[in-house]
């Protein structure tokens, strides 16, 4: 288990267990440490699970985060979680490698057969240390991640049988970190989810497709930039505060305003975050709108991490130095007391109850052990009643105080504290800060809850704690915290681990009352608290709680707090003058069963009447044997109906105990003021006689009442025989039935291993389903006309554009290829080239055409098989009939473009014109003898070239070719650019397209004469 330096604290007594802060936080944070890193576990049916998870982040950005994969592997099979993972996500997915660093927007998958922890920014991959079948790596994992991240440590728990997660969970929301759960409904096996939700500190149950979006949002709320100036406190948060303060403790009863804002605050902004709330002032509103608001945030704040055996070198130091102490100087028969305040859902009471009851099995002598253990978290004790814990714990137990102290039920896959152990300890609800302690302690084990408090709660506590304890009695703290500056009241045993010994020296004569210390009204109106022999002014404590305090100093009443059995729940005032314990083994303190003589019998009466009416039941002048002697008590009983408690789900009772007034009894005779008569009276006599005759009377019916009571009891302690003898058979059974369960939980393993391979095996034959469907839809999409053949030329399988070129339907499967009719023209090689492909293995292509024109590029390629082996061909028809047009066309070009080389190098100009006039071509020769460039000529008509005497005539003349009339050369005149004429020879030729229709008129001119412009 990888432990803290500074470990986190278990549930406060009177608020909440906070983590402990960074002990550097100075030191610059670790690589990882910027950005949250997510754990993800899952167990059976966690594939569909993950792959939900994944499809549900956003495609368009990245999340900013880091997520860690843990799940149940079979340890001999190859997982093909990386896989399915990289196809649902755009983030890089890597399966862990010892040492591999973690980076943001990155998947990191556990090998199998592997434990992972996340230390400094890196996952380290460890043997797995439990056998196969009782391990839990996500717990394992959860652990690490909480120890090292903090509140950026996030857990998610998935699909999956078992409990494996729930310890990890409470971990990481210890250090104030963030949990999400499958919602149980959307999970194929919904244990591990249950187990997590059964914890109450899952923040959002959700189906994992919804998980990112609500990942991110909270993350970037938490963890995102902030605004400038953000780190200043606002205005008005002081007040704030004090609002929420006193939100809490109206709806909850319990003031948090003496612990550290630090750790206040931290809580308090996950909880913001989770709502996404900016400010403190918007979030109280918040919780006066939402009274549900308030109590999860009270059970936030009420969050414990405890373990059994936590710290194991501390627990060992404290059963080799200290135990033993505690039953030295004790006669036998005499009781062990030991208090555990803030013992949340009491692994740590527990722990100490292990540790008492292993070191009395070594004594020949008998010593009785009671523990008291305390928390306000109502739902934290009634997990500790139960005694019942998750598998999960059994990895903070040795497999011998597991096997001797805890019983396991592999259905429910949880451990429960045998009873032997359970009857050690009373559980009860107490707030340390203002309720009465418990007194003459042997053993006070306050671990890890001071350091939560500021320092004027800790100057009360320290000697409140010091008046609890008995002479030479122990105290042990947590290995962050110290008795302070009262070290004049405790000596230390072990300073490095925290335990310390109470002193008894002159403080211990004159050490205050606890009222000095608490009192019934909140902490902050008290002032520090006073060291010995010094008290407070009256000035600085309000007159009414001065008056309180000394009616409760004055007050000689004893109060029982009972439920509806006796069973004692809480003690008040001086009760061993009423009560003491009874010989034997004891169990769970039951007033009835400590009732001195003359007062059982009453106080059974009084309660059963009590319970049944619902009223306060008096009886008034008991005598009880005390030390000997008899005293007369006053004995009330009643009904528990105020406060908190009447929300409990058992009544409770209150049992009043008061010495009655001492009254003059004394017989006439001693009386002073009067004087004894010669005789005696004869009224006297007889009213001593009636007396005398009541008294023999009553004591006939205590005596048939004791003779009927002892019956009963024979009768009991027989049924206790028959009860024993039935509980011994009942543990041999359950010694057989736990073998039958070691074989279960391991066979239960494998099968869930089997299950997450089925799953993958499933997964796989899916994509290969995907991949079939996905060919056959490429093949038919690309057109191309494909057949595969076997080594014995039958036709296996072809596409759709097939049938194009060859015959085919689908009866044609099977069949020869040289039986099948194609459409190829002048093509009758398929069977000999298909066959010359299977024997040499050289690919054959051949162009082919088929009966509509179109033409095909034919490929005959070898059929080879992922192995290499050659099981056939693949014939390919690629349509190439437009390549074949574009060849035509690209030789027809060609004829052109050598046509325009003549036309270039052509040394007589050369001139086309449309049938109206307008040039459309100019050579470079045209060029040389008209001067007109060709940008320039074909902007011009050919009236422009033409001297004004031959414009009508030559107009005529070009109109007559244009129309198919001569083409015979013939002599004129043109015009140049700079208007000189010049004399030339012209044969002009009609152009004629393709459908035989005279289009432009080109003409050849070439000069004969050179003429001055006129």
């Amino acid at each position: 288990m990888i432990q803290n330096e500074a470990p986190p604290g278990p549930r406060l007594p009177s608020g909440p267990a906070i983590p402990a802060e960074t002990s550097n936080p100075g030191v610059p944070p670790v690589a990882g440490s910027t950005f949250p890193i997510v754990g993800i576990g899952a167990s059976a049916g966690g594939l569909a699970a993950f792959e939900a998870f994944f499809s549900g982040m956003p495609a368009e950005s990245d999340p900013g985060m880091a997520f860690v994969l843990v799940q149940h592997l079979a340890p001999d099979h190859e997982s093909l979680l990386t896989g399915l993972i990289r196809r649902s996500t755009r983030m890089q997915v890597f399966e862990v490698t010892d040492g591999m660093e973690v980076r943001p927007n990155c998947a990191y998958i556990i090998p199998p057969n592997h434990d992972m922890a996340f230390l400094g920014g890196r996952l380290q991959l460890l043997p797995p240390a439990a056998p196969r079948g009782l391990r839990l790596p996500i717990d394992f994992f959860f652990r690490s991640l909480a120890s090292d991240q903090h509140e950026r440590a996030i857990g998610i728990v998935l699909s999956g049988t078992g409990s494996d997660g729930a310890a990890g969970v409470r971990a990481i929301k210890g250090e104030g970190g963030m949990v999400m759960a499958q919602t149980p409904i959307s999970t194929e096996y919904d244990g591990m989810p249950r187990s997590a939700l059964a914890t109450g500190l899952v923040d959002f149950e959700l189906p994992p497709a919804a998980m990112p979006a609500q990942l991110m949002a909270y993350a970037a709320h938490a963890f995102g930039p902030r605004p400038p100036g953000a780190d200043a406190p606002p205005p008005g948060t002081d007040n704030a505060m004090r609002k929420l303060f006193i939100l809490l403790r109206t709806q909850t009863g319990h003031d948090f305003s003496q612990y550290k804002p630090s750790t206040i605050d931290r809580r308090i902004g996950r909880r913001m975050a989770v709502h996404q709330i900016t400010t403190k002032d918007a979030y109280v509103q918040y919780l006066q709108q939402t009274p549900a608001e308030v109590e999860a945030l009270f059970r936030d704040l009420l969050i414990g991490v405890t373990s059994f055996f936590r710290d194991p070198q501390t627990f060992e130091a404290l059963a080799k130095k200290v135990i033993p102490r505690l039953f030295a100087d004790k006669p036998p028969g005499s009781r062990i007391r030991v208090w555990s305040p803030g013992c949340s859902t009491g692994e740590e009471a527990y722990s100490l109850a292990i540790l008492l009851q292993e070191h009395l099995d070594t004594l020949p002598l008998q010593f009785q052990i009671q523990i008291f253990a305390t928390d306000i978290d109502s739902q934290a004790i009634a997990t500790a009643r139960a005694g019942t814990y998750p598998a999960s714990v059994a990895a903070d137990i040795a497999p011998e105080r597991l096997a001797r102290f805890f019983t396991t039920d592999a259905d429910a896959g949880t451990v429960r504290v045998n009873k032997s152990i359970r009857d050690i300890l009373v559980f009860s609800e107490q707030d340390v800060i203002k309720d009465p302690p418990f007194s003459r302690l042997d053993l006070l084990s306050c671990r890890n809850l001071l350091i939560y408090m500021d320092g004027e709660l800790q100057k009360k506590l320290i000697p409140l704690f010091h008046y609890a304890l008995a002479p030479g009695g122990f105290l042990f703290l947590g290995t962050s915290e110290t008795v302070g500056d009262f070290n004049d009241l405790f000596s230390g045993v072990d300073r490095k681990l925290k335990l310390y010994q109470r002193r008894d020296d002159g403080y211990s004569v004159h050490r205050p009352h606890p009222g000095r210390f608490l009192l019934p009204t909140p902490v902050r109106d008290i002032g520090v608290a006073p060291r010995a022999g010094k008290l407070p002014a009256a000035g600085k404590l309000p007159l009414r709680e001065l008056a309180e305090q000394t009616l409760l100093q004055q007050s000689t009443q004893a109060g029982v707090l009972v439920n509806a059995q006796g069973d004692i729940l809480y003690l008040h005032g001086r009760s061993g003058l009423y009560l003491e314990p009874p010989p034997g083994e004891v169990g769970v303190s039951n007033a009835l069963r400590m009732a001195r003589d003359g007062l059982r019998r009453p106080l059974g009466t009084a309660l059963h009447k009590a319970r049944a009416d619902k009223v306060r039941v008096r009886c008034p002048g008991l005598r009880v044997k005390t030390n000997g002697d008899f005293t007369t008590v006053d004995l009330a009983v009643c009904p528990v109906t105020t406060g908190q408690a009447a929300t409990l789900d058992e009544p409770l009772f209150l049992i009043i105990l008061e010495q009655a007034p001492s009254c003059d009894c004394a017989p006439p005779s001693s009386r002073p003021d009067q004087t004894p008569d010669d005789g005696p009276n004869p009224s006297h006599t007889a009213a001593e006689a009636g007396i005398t005759a009541l008294q023999q009377e009553l004591r006939a019916k205590e005596e048939y009442l004791q003779t009927t009571i002892e019956e009963l009891e024979t009768s009991n302690e027989e049924l206790k025989s028959s009860n024993e003898e039935m509980q011994s058979i009942n543990e041999e059974l359950q010694s057989t039935n736990e073998e039958m369960e070691t074989s279960k939980e391991e066979l239960q393993s494998v099968n869930e291993e089997l299950s997450t391979v089925n799953a993958e095996l499933q997964s796989k034959l899916a994509d290969l389903s995907q991949a079939n469907n996905d060919m056959s839809n490429l093949l038919a999409g690309t057109g191309i006309a494909t057949v595969f053949v076997d080594h014995r030329l039958r036709i296996l399988r072809f596409t759709p554009a097939t049938t194009r070129i060859i015959n085919l339907i689908q009866g044609d499967v099977g069949r020869p290829v040289g039986h099948i009719v194609s459409n190829v023209v002048g093509y009758s090689n398929l069977v000999e080239d298909v066959q010359a492909v299977l024997d040499t293995l050289a690919p054959q292509e051949t162009d082919v055409q088929v009966t509509d024109g179109r033409w095909y590029t034919m490929r005959i390629l070898p059929y080879r098989t992922l192995d290499n082996v050659i099981e056939g061909v693949v014939i390919t028809f690629v349509d190439i009939t437009e390549k074949k047009q574009a060849h035509a066309l690209l030789q027809q070009a060609n004829a052109q473009l050598r046509l325009a080389v003549i036309s270039r190098d052509f040394q007589d100009a050369i001139v086309v014109q449309t049938l109206d006039g307008r040039l459309t071509a100019w050579n470079p020769a045209a060029v040389r003898l008209f001067g007109w460039s060709e940008a320039e000529a074909l902007t011009m008509h050919l009236r422009d070239m033409l001297p004004e005497d031959l414009e009508q005539q030559e107009l005529e003349s070009i109109g007559q070719c244009a129309g198919g009339g001569i083409q015979t050369p013939y002599q004129t005149r043109r015009l140049t650019k700079d208007g000189q004429s010049l004399a030339v020879g012209l044969t002009a030729s009609s152009l004629i397209d393709s459908e035989g229709r005279r289009y432009a008129l080109a003409t050849i001119v070439r000069l004969t004469q050179r003429k001055n412009a006129p």
